[in-house]
């Protein structure tokens, strides 16, 4: 291994993302920062509002992880229970039918806009968000629009390969009065996975013809002591899934995915003023943890993932002046993922994020074992964040007004 390649494997890793968000952490609690202001002195009221928030919605403190299949359910029941049915409740064909479209449902699951609505056809219901954004692709499994046989609930190499934008916007019920952020992103990054796929048959397609599901095979050599570790789940998504994102920063001919520059991040290698979120990928390692325990498999170690930097969560932060910006004007302004300001929120989100919470369980009587920071996030932060945006904002929006290609947020 090269030691460019063997600096992008250091950062295509949890702990990568964890410690070089306290790096800037560090530098806000030194006023260092160049956009905003660190006032830990507020950490305190956020965990106030955060365990109010938990305690409002799960009065039995208990609290689901936070994943996709919190958008899927219950909305989505009578889809799941009709996959089940059609797969004849085999076990096996079931976990890969089910991690198929987790991993879809969650690459889809990218700022959807402030105008966009998706009506669920069998109930008459009108969803947004990422709720709006988890029932479209779900009836789209369904229906087989990602199997190449056109019926099948599953996702094939070739099938996704071919994705137009039109052809997902059809599913996802866009258009020019009901615009969908990032559309052509989202329907490139289909296009990117299915080509990964196909060029990685070794990978994706150990048992079956490249499928997304395909990682499972090779996962399960992971497996010791009988459990899976969260860290080989995420590592894996990273490596193998690495090639779909947009080309950003690299080293080593390794896309680094989520990976943005920081000047305050010094090192004497290539990873100099690098520092990596990888927000989808985390957001997905967490949903497939879940989706392997509801197939038997015991998966450990869940500690390793950090909290997502996104914008509900970071605006949690934003909106009760934990983080302040040193130009109110930055609030009004548009700014690209890459903008610095960005970056630095997005990095104090990680390390706050890990501040907070044992904040929220000692409000809750609670431990860590109890109340893992998967838990936390449901709770928790990004019901408060989204709490907070409805409160403060007429259209729920975030407190950032950032512009979305349909693959960061």
């Amino acid at each position: 291994m090269t030691p460019e390649a063997a600096a992008a494997a250091a950062l295509l890793t949890p702990e990568a993302v964890r410690s070089r968000a306290a790096e800037i952490h560090a530098l806000g609690l030194e006023d260092r920062l160049q956009a905003w202001r660190l006032q830990p002195e507020r950490l305190a009221a956020a965990a106030d509002a955060v365990a109010a928030v938990v305690r409002d919605r799960h009065p039995d403190l208990r609290v689901p992880p936070h994943t996709r299949w919190r958008h899927l359910l219950p909305d989505g029941a009578s889809l799941l229970a009709l996959i089940a049915a059609r797969l004849d409740h085999d076990p096996a064909a079931l976990l890969r039918a089910r991690m198929d479209l987790i991993i879809l449902s969650v690459l889809l699951d990218a700022g959807a806009g402030m105008s966009w609505r998706y009506i669920d056809l069998e109930t008459g219901r009108c969803h947004t968000r990422s709720e709006g954004l988890a029932l479209a692709s779900l009836a789209m499994f369904a229906r087989g629009d990602f199997a190449d046989d056109g019926r099948s609930p599953r996702a094939d190499a070739a099938r996704l390969a071919g994705m137009t934008a039109e052809a997902l916007g059809r599913g996802f019920q866009a258009g020019p009065d009901n615009p969908l952020a990032g559309l052509e992103g989202r329907a490139a990054l289909l296009r990117r996975l299915g080509e990964t796929m196909a060029a990685s048959p070794g990978v994706f397609g150990q048992v079956y013809p490249p499928r997304p599901s395909g990682l499972i095979d090779g996962l399960t050599a992971e497996i010791t002591e009988g459990s899976l570790p969260a860290r080989s789940i995420l590592i894996a998504l990273l490596r193998h899934l690495g090639p779909i994102w947009p080309g950003r920063e690299a080293l080593g001919g390794v896309n680094l995915g989520d990976c943005w520059r920081h000047p305050g991040i010094r090192r004497a290698d290539a990873t100099n003023g690098l520092i990596p979120f990888h927000k989808l990928s985390q957001w997905l390692a967490y949903s497939l943890i879940e989706t392997l325990e509801l197939a038997g498999i015991a998966v450990s170690g869940t500690e390793a993932l950090t909290g997502l930097p996104e914008y509900r969560n970071g605006g949690l932060f934003l909106d009760l002046r934990v983080i302040a910006p040193r130009d109110p004007s930055l609030l009004e302004m548009e700014h690209a993922p890459g903008d610095l300001a960005i970056v630095e929120w997005r990095a104090l989100t990680v390390a706050l994020l890990d501040a907070v919470a044992p904040l929220v369980r000692a409000r809750l009587g609670l431990d860590e074992a109890a109340f893992p920071l998967a838990r936390v996030l449901e709770g928790g932060t990004w019901w408060a964040g989204r709490r907070l945006a409805r409160e403060r904002r007429a259209d729920g929006g975030p407190p950032l007004r950032i512009v979305s290609d349909g693959t960061v947020f």
